[in-house]
C-alpha cells in the first residue's frame, strides 16, 4: 500500500509534501508531484499538509480518481528507484495521462 497524489494537484504542485517527506519519495514532473510506491514508507505525513487535499491512502482515493495509483506507480517506470527525490532532477515528464489533460484551471496565488 502507499499514498496517491490525484487531480487536484495537476498544474499547481504546492510541495508542501516534499517538505513534510521524512523519505524524500515524492518525485516532481512537469505538471504535478508522484510518491515512488517503493520508497514510500506510509507515515502519512504528506496527506495532512496538501491545501488541496490531493493526497490519498490508495485505497481511500475517491473512485474518480482511482486512474492516478495507475499514474503515481507507472511515472516511474522509466526512472525507476533512485532512493530519493532530491538525488534527482525536476523532470519534464509526466505519465501520458497526466500529460493529456486539459490545462487545470486551478486558484493560483503567484
Amino acid at each position: 500500500m502507499t499514498y496517491v497524489i490525484a487531480q487536484p494537484c495537476v498544474d499547481l504542485k504546492d510541495r508542501a509534501c516534499v517538505d513534510e517527506c521524512p523519505v524524500d519519495c515524492i518525485y516532481e514532473g512537469k505538471r504535478m508531484l508522484y510518491i515512488h510506491p517503493d520508497e514510500c514508507v506510509d507515515c502519512g505525513a504528506c496527506e495532512p499538509v496538501c491545501p488541496v487535499e490531493a493526497i490519498y491512502y490508495e485505497d481511500d482515493t475517491p473512485g474518480e480518481w482511482k486512474e492516478y495509483y495507475d499514474a503515481n506507480v507507472h511515472f516511474f517506470d522509466d526512472l525507476g528507484s533512485p532512493g530519493g527525490a532530491a538525488k534527482t532532477d525536476f523532470t519534464e515528464q509526466d505519465h501520458p495521462m497526466i500529460a493529456a489533460l486539459p490545462p487545470q484551471n486551478q486558484d493560483k496565488e503567484h
